[in-house]
This record gives structure tokens, C-alpha cells and sequence, in this order.
């Protein structure tokens, strides 16, 4: 009798204990999905933001006011779109964790938008930069600014280690080069980098 006593006390323990990790699994995963959901909705809104505010910058340049490039990290820089795969982003200045979850971000040490030389715009491979996995060559990208609006088309698509920091100073001539994490579906810190050429038209 006792010890059919005691399988039945383990027994409705053993069933409490899974009722509350499951309880506890649920938990995690609503919070996780809210998470995910706030960021994206913030981001979102953000971008809309942005846009209005590249719209002011373009509009007071048609006005012939003085508009100064809002150079501080997470300031608008232009807008990048590529026709072919529905692509549509805000250029920020900047790669700090904060900006690149708002848009893609210049990166520093390259040519600004607008300006002659190679410009590298970085982005997640998870978010703003998902659809880079479906580029390619002769594409056309467009990288609109205050003081107008410039054509790219893509040259070459690579795959990079992570510390090659050179293939953003490779060319020498106008263009832009696109960088993101690879694998596109990999979970957790990828380790290697996508990286997309164009030049300038």
C-alpha cells in the first residue's frame, strides 16, 4: 500500500512539474514573439520616419536652402531600392547594433551617398538585408539622396570571411558595395559575409 502510495505522489508530481515547465515554454515563446513583433514594429515606423525626413532634405534642396549631411551615427543618409527584387531601405549613418536595427548603415570610412568614390552600406541578413540572397548580376540599385538620385549595377556577387575588411576598399572607381551575414538561414553569428558589388551608371 505505501508504495503504491508513493508511485501516485511522484506520479502527480512528475504531472505538476510538466504542467509548469509547459507553462513556463509558453511563456517564453509568447514574450519571444512580442519581442520580435515590438522590434519589427518599431523598425517599421522608423522607417516611415526616415522617409519623410529624406522628403524634407530633397525638398529643401529644390528650394535651394543649405542642407548639411546629417553625418552622427543613426542619421538619415538617403534611400536604397533595388526594382527587381521589391527592395526599399533607408540608408543611416553607421553600424552601432541601435542603427542597424532601424535600417542599413553607411559604413564609415567609405564615400558617403551622393558623393564620388565606393560607398559600403551594411545591413542584416535577417531583416533589411534578407533579400540580398535573391540579387543578381546586371541588377539595378538606386540610392536616392538630397541632392538626387544615383544608378548602380551589380558586377559580382562574393562570399567572405568575416575579417576581410578589404573587399569594401577594393574598388577604386564610384560604386557600392552591399555587406551582410552568410549563410542567409543560419542560426546564431554567421560565419561568413555576403558581399555585393555595383557601379556606378
Amino acid at each position: 500500500m505505501t508504495q503504491k502510495n508513493d508511485q501516485e505522489i511522484f506520479a502527480r508530481r512528475g504531472e505538476r512539474f510538466i504542467g509548469w515547465t509547459r507553462r513556463i515554454l509558453i511563456l517564453t515563446g509568447v514574450l519571444a514573439l512580442a519581442y520580435v513583433a515590438l522590434t519589427l514594429s518599431n523598425a517599421k515606423l522608423f522607417q516611415n520616419a526616415a522617409s519623410r525626413a529624406l522628403d524634407g532634405q530633397i525638398q529643401a534642396e529644390e528650394q535651394h536652402r543649405v542642407v548639411k549631411n546629417n553625418v552622427k551615427e543613426g542619421g538619415v543618409l538617403g534611400r536604397m531600392e533595388i526594382p527587381r527584387i521589391g527592395m526599399s531601405v533607408m540608408v543611416l549613418q553607421g553600424t552601432a547594433s541601435k542603427t542597424l536595427r532601424l535600417g542599413v548603415g553607411h559604413i564609415d570610412g567609405t564615400s558617403l551617398p551622393g558623393e564620388s568614390g565606393n560607398i559600403g552600406i551594411a545591413g542584416h541578413r535577417d531583416t533589411f538585408f534578407r533579400g540580398l540572397k535573391d540579387v543578381h548580376r546586371d541588377d539595378e540599385i538606386l540610392l536616392q539622396t538630397a541632392s538626387g538620385t544615383s544608378r548602380y549595377e551589380v558586377d559580382w556577387i562574393q562570399i567572405t570571411a568575416p575579417g576581410d575588411g578589404n573587399i569594401v576598399s577594393l574598388a577604386t572607381e564610384s560604386g557600392l558595395t552591399l555587406v551582410t551575414c552568410y549563410p542567409f538561414h543560419y542560426v546564431g553569428p554567421a560565419p561568413e559575409r555576403f558581399v555585393v558589388h555595383a557601379h556606378r551608371q
